[in-house]
Order: structure tokens, then sequence, then C-alpha cells
């Protein structure tokens, strides 16, 4: 059973979101009293996460509610797959004013939340086997931080850090503490004892190290206060300081190591990318996780095309396309029931 999202906005489900001609051709074909059977098939044109699926079958499910049984039939790939060039990720076959207002949404879905689990999976396959955070929230705008952080883990992120996308992704949020708090307290240590005294035992304890002093003191003083207590300390060094380097990140694992907590795990952020994880690897930088944003929330939306391939059961196409179905072995049934969320 997928995990319910919620209901479609109105934005969507009114058309108001839709590109103008299909409500144009909408009114044409109702006007001239048209609504054929046809099926439409949707592929993008190049290797891929899959990501966005989930969320069509959603706004389907929504409608092609009031359709008789056996008058809608969806097939489709599931969030995760990983799609070849012009494979079929979605076949719909239904009447053709039950949908295609809705056309645009279902591309605007795929292709945004495919760019960003693709850009997720290419850092996950650099930081490999150790994880990656979503952390690309503050670079979008809030309305669609749950299906940006969603589409992260899809990618391979093993968290994010907004709890609205770790709840589509049936997951708890992941995070540090801000350098506001640190700002506000003062002292390291004290944020450090703060963010211990008053949050849940469940809730990690990892704290900033580079607003204040240097990075490795400051790891020292942290981990002295917190004992056993502290999970891992995260390096965000900003680029008027040099940012994180490997040379960094060494020398604040021996000093760790030096003082007897060889436990406490490193995190790093501030501007990752494959290239700057790969950096580190190479380095042998003994980095335990990393904190990813502004790769997987910049990432370029990845192209869908949608073509009607028969028009009631019979095989057309436009030009440069061949009519009729494409072999789409690897398609499955999709119940509508499951994905209405009233």
């Amino acid at each position: 059973m997928p995990i319910h999202r919620s209901r479609p906005s109105w934005e969507i489900l009114s058309g108001d979101s839709a590109d103008v001609y299909f409500a144009r051709a909408e009114r044409i074909l109702d006007r001239e009293g048209m609504d054929p059977v046809v099926t439409m098939e949707v592929f993008a044109r190049q290797e891929a996460i899959l990501c966005g699926i989930d969320e069509a079958k959603n706004l389907l499910g929504h409608v092609l509610a009031d359709v008789g049984d056996g008058e809608a039939i969806v097939e489709a790939l599931d969030d995760g797959d990983q799609i070849a060039p012009k494979e079929v990720v979605l076949r719909i076959q239904a009447r053709y004013r039950a949908f295609g207002l809705y056309e645009t949404a279902m591309l605007g879905m795929l292709a945004q939340s495919t760019g960003w689990a693709t850009a997720a999976r290419e850092v996950v396959n650099a930081a490999a086997p150790e994880p990656v955070i979503s952390f690309g929230a503050r670079h979008v705008h809030p309305d669609i931080t749950d299906v940006l952080d969603y589409a992260a883990i899809v990618g391979g992120c093993v968290g994010a850090s907004t709890p609205a996308g770790a709840r589509l992704a049936g997951l708890n949020p992941t995070g540090t503490m801000p350098h506001a708090l640190v700002l506000i307290f003062g002292d390291t240590v004290d944020a450090a004892l703060a963010f211990d005294r008053d949050l849940d035992a469940d809730v990690p304890r990892i704290v900033l190290v580079d607003t204040f002093k240097d990075e490795a003191e400051e790891a020292l003083r942290v981990a002295e206060a917190l004992g056993d207590k502290l999970y891992g300390i995260r390096l965000d060094t900003p680029s008027e300081r040099g940012r994180v380097t490997a040379d960094l990140v060494l020398e604040v694992r021996a000093r760790l190591d030096l003082a007897g907590h060889r436990d406490v795990k490193i995190v790093a952020s501030g501007g990752l990318t494959p290239d700057r994880i790969h950096y580190f690897k190479e380095a042998g930088a003994p980095v335990d996780s990393f904190a990813v944003g502004s790769y997987i929330s910049g990432a370029a939306p990845i192209d869908f095309t949608a073509d009607l391939k028969e028009i009631d059961g019979r095989p057309i196409a436009k030009r440069g396309r061949i009519p009729g179905r494409t072999e789409s072995p690897r398609l499955r049934p999709v119940r509508l029931a499951d994905w209405r969320q009233d």
C-alpha cells in the first residue's frame, strides 16, 4: 500500500495550474460533443531516477474517481525506478476529457522531482558507503520543500531536514542545530548543553563546531562536555574562512581520537557536490556523513513528454513518433482507489 499524499491542491484540480490551451481544448471538445477513449504514454529522453510518479498516481486517483470500473486503465513504474531514455513510465487509457486537462501537472510533477532524485543519486553514489542527508529546503519555495526532500530520499538520501519531506517518505526529520542558536548562547558548549537538556533522547546530539573558535578546539570542548551523549560534530566552515577541507577533517578526527573520542562522528556540509565529495574521498578524509543542499535542490528538471498513441483503439501519433502502444514490459497496473486521499 503506498504512502498516501494529501489531496491535490485546488489550483491543480481546477486546472488553474495547467497550460491554458488544455482548458481551451476541453471546452472545444465539450461543445463539439467529442470525448474519445485515448491511450496516452509518458516518457523522458534520458536515463534518470524516476520520481513524481506516485504524486501523478495520486492526482489520477482523484480526477478519475468517478469513472466506472474498467473505463480507466492506468499502468506505471514506481518512484525510485531507474529509467532508460524513451522508456514509458506512465500509460493512461480513459476518455480524454477525464484527464487531459492535467497533462501539465503530471509532466511538472515528474520533471521536477525526477531532476531532484537523479541529482541526489549522483551525490549518494559519490559518497558511498557513507550516507547523505538532504539539506536543500532553504533553496526552494517553502510550498514545495516536502516534494524536494521526498525526491532526495527517493534518490538515495538517508534523511531530510524538513518534517514535511521526511513524513512523505515515512521517516523522521534529520538535522543538527543552526548557527543562530550558538550565536544566541554565545558559546558552543553552552548551546550544546542546552541542546542536550531540552531535546528528546532519540534526537542524535550532533553539534556545530565552526561558529566561534577553531573547529578542532570546539570539537574537543563539546566532546568533553557531553561525553558519551555526543553522537557527532558538524563542520560547516564558510568560504570566507576557507570552507571545510580534507586537512581540517583529518585534524579534527586525529585530535578527537587522541582524546579518546573515537566514536564521535564527523558530518561535513557546505556547498557539497559530487566533485567535492570525491575530493574528500581521494584525500582519505574520514567524513562519516555528508549534508547536501544546493546541488540537489538546484538540479535542472528532466523533460517528460506525453503522447496520444491510440484514439478509440486506432493507433495514431504525431510525426516523429511511432503510432500505437510502445512495448513496455516493466509497466505495472495501478489500482487508482489505493491512491485516492479525501
